[in-house]
């Protein structure tokens, strides 16, 4: 089967909110029975694994999670034999060689950091890959698309961030990040952003989607826009949604931003919340309903179902491959680790 031959890269998956919810010495144990079957199965060769800090741990308690989250990637990929922590190009090229799944770690609106950018040289030295700067609201270094009525740009913090990034080989992604801060990080960007998990606005009027232009963009960076599979920004209706409307996400992006830029993004995220999120508070900030899945699609064991969909809507196997992870897999190549 064309899925399990090709390169699958998987740029967004909280799991390592559920592995820190539990004590220390059930960390990798945890991900070996629960997570390492899904990515397996859904045949994931590389894998992002963001750091997200809830609300709860904020502001005292976020950089203590944050460090937290990332010793949890360090413990798994010490006793997991399957996978391998990668801290460049040519560790993510020896994993696939080696049969193993390449995790990259990353970090979601910075968090714990405020606006000290004089840390980001420490996350880098912690093995962090990729980054965000901004979530739903408003950080010291920039907006998130929540906030995108205020029209703010990066903050002077926000802009050294993006800078001290570049310099350390840090791929800067954009998405959650307001729309002006977006159009800002394209002005100033030096080397490809990406968008680990957003989706097209041109067929879905969401705040968390990207428009044409800032698809075009992200693209005349060298970037790669990988699609969000909430249904919450595919369709109007969650809860009629079909893989169909994740396609149509795909191929209009394709269109716009070229077949090399385009890459995959799920943020399943349904499972992570019901594992971490005590009965009492089961509504989320954002108001999404997070328990609309595409039949099939809520984990990453239904990946395969991707593949299907894309050979049935005419995309040719060269670029269902390009879709499923070449283009992410050729960023990271060239740009992980890599300081300038």
């Amino acid at each position: 089967m064309l899925h399990f031959d090709a390169v699958v890269a998987d740029t967004h998956n909280d799991l390592l909110m559920a592995v820190a919810a539990r004590p220390p010495k059930h960390w990798a144990r945890y991900f070996r029975d629960t997570w390492l079957p899904q990515l397996t199965e859904g045949g994931v060769d590389l894998q992002v694994l963001p750091v997200f800090i809830d609300d709860w741990y904020r502001p005292e308690g976020a950089l203590r999670q944050t460090l937290r989250m990332i010793e949890a990637a360090h413990v798994i990929a010490a006793e997991v034999d399957e996978v391998r922590l990668c801290l460049d190009g040519g560790d993510v090229s020896a994993a696939l060689a080696d049969g193993r799944i390449a995790l990259v770690l990353a970090m979601e609106s910075m968090p714990g950091l405020d606006s000290s950018v004089e840390l980001i040289p420490t996350l880098h030295r912690l093995g962090v890959r990729v980054a965000s700067i901004a979530h739903w609201g408003r950080t010291p270094l920039a907006d998130g698309s929540g906030e995108d009525a205020t029209g703010s740009r990066l903050t002077a913090a926000g802009v050294e961030a993006l800078a001290a990034m570049e310099d350390l080989g840090i791929v800067f992604d954009v998405s959650h990040l307001g729309a002006s801060g977006v159009a800002h990080v394209l002005e100033l960007a030096r080397r490809p952003v990406m968008a680990t998990h957003s989706s097209a606005r041109a067929l879905l009027d969401h705040h968390r989607n990207l428009t044409d232009d800032q698809l075009r963009g992200v693209a005349a960076t060298g970037g790669v826009i990988c699609v969000n599979f909430l249904p919450a920004f595919l369709t109007e209706h969650p809860r009629k949604v079909t893989v169909d409307d994740l396609v149509d996400h795909i191929a209009h992006i394709a269109s716009v931003a070229g077949i090399e830029h385009v890459g995959l993004g799920p943020d399943f995220i349904r499972e992570v919340l019901h594992d971490v999120t005590p009965p009492c508070c089961e509504a989320t900030p954002s108001g999404l309903d997070v328990e609309a899945v595409i039949p099939g699609l809520d984990g990453p064991r239904g990946l395969p179902l991707v593949t299907e969909a894309l050979e049935k809507h005419g995309f040719s196997p060269e670029e269902i491959r390009l879709i499923l992870g070449e283009n992410v897999l050729r960023l990271f190549r060239a740009e992980l680790g890599v300081r300038r």
